[in-house]
């Protein structure tokens, strides 16, 4: 994601600057925490958890949360929080866990992992993430050719909005998503405009839009998302992704790598924060999972905690892997 790094972690799926506020899972307005001994008298009694502006985020958080106040009797706070600002917190101790990163803060994570030592990997949370630019099926199965981003060009008028002018449109969402859109448009000659949306809800409305209406849309969009079980999209091919070509982050010329997402945890909380800790480690599922919670969040405008207790409800097993055995 430019060093010894993981270049596949480079891109990010959104992170918009919501500012720093807490939002208690269970309530509490209390954002301290305590490494002086948990509920069964080792580890830390209250977690916080950091939790980035897109839903998959939110799915993640939720049941996480979820399990540590009701099966774990562990006090969690959430803080709602871009990803790069999350880093900072991971490194003072002011947040304790990040449980998807899409790579956002290549130089913090060099810096407070290898550097510092003040972060440290927590594991893989078991969801594959992909970016890529899409067109809705409809469109796809009428032009083909468009597939095949040799052939964007010969379709741009399409693609034409009152934002792109004479050129066509990209929509991208929020203006805090990390891409590399616009030096990928630039060094492949296209004749695109990269239009910000404004956010992932206007960005999904659009994509709504063009699926029911069948009009035109390309889109920087990724997997795993809710909606994609709902609107087919399909994928332009992009030159094949290399780490070469990710070298020069002004002149990327490629498609984004897919990301094995990570969760990262404050060095200290990792150490000694007992059951939390050990269950933050262990707390890993699939696409599925995530985008089942995730639609009924945002699908359906389920409450995040209500949300999680359903899946949790019907998930007995998958939850009894994540928790820690204790004597």
């Amino acid at each position: 994601m430019r060093r010894t790094l993981r270049i596949r972690h480079s891109l990010v799926a959104g992170a918009g600057v919501l500012g720093l506020f807490t939002l208690s899972a269970c309530g509490a307005a209390d954002t301290g925490s305590s490494s002086d001994g948990g509920a069964d008298g080792s580890g830390y009694d209250q977690v916080t958890i950091a939790q980035p502006n897109w839903v998959g985020a939110a799915a993640n958080v939720a049941v996480a949360a979820y399990v540590l106040e009701h099966e774990l009797d562990i006090d969690v706070t959430v803080q709602q929080i871009d990803e790069t600002l999350a880093w900072d917190g991971l490194d003072d101790g002011s947040v304790h866990a990040i449980l998807e990163d899409w790579g956002g803060a290549p130089e913090k994570e060099e810096l407070y992992i290898e550097e510092k030592g003040s972060v440290v990997p927590g594991g893989e949370l078991g969801v594959v993430g992909h970016i890529g630019w899409f067109v809705p099926k409809a469109y796809a199965d009428e032009n083909p050719e468009v597939l095949d981003w040799e052939n964007l060009n010969d379709f741009a008028a399409d693609f034409s909005t009152a934002e792109s002018g004479s050129k066509g449109q990209l929509l991208n969402g929020d203006p805090g998503f990390t891409s590399y859109d616009k030096a990928i448009v630039e060094e492949l000659g296209l004749d695109f405009e990269v239009v910000e949306g404004g956010s992932e809800d206007a960005q999904i409305t659009a994509i709504q839009r063009a699926h029911r209406d069948g009009t035109p849309l390309l889109t920087y969009w990724w997997e795993p998302h809710w909606l994609n079980a709902e609107v087919e999209l399909v994928e332009v091919q992009l030159p094949p992704y290399s780490e070469e070509c990710y070298e020069d982050l002004s002149k990327v010329a490629c498609a984004y790598p897919d990301v094995d997402l990570p969760k990262f945890l404050n060095a200290d909380f990792a150490e000694n924060g007992g059951v939390a800790a050990e269950f933050l480690k262990n707390f890993s599922w699939d696409t599925e999972d995530q985008n089942e919670v995730a639609a009924l969040i945002q699908g359906e405008g389920m409450d995040q905690e209500d949300a999680a207790e359903q899946w949790v409800n019907a998930n007995p097993e998958k939850v009894a892997a994540w928790l820690p055995e204790q004597g």
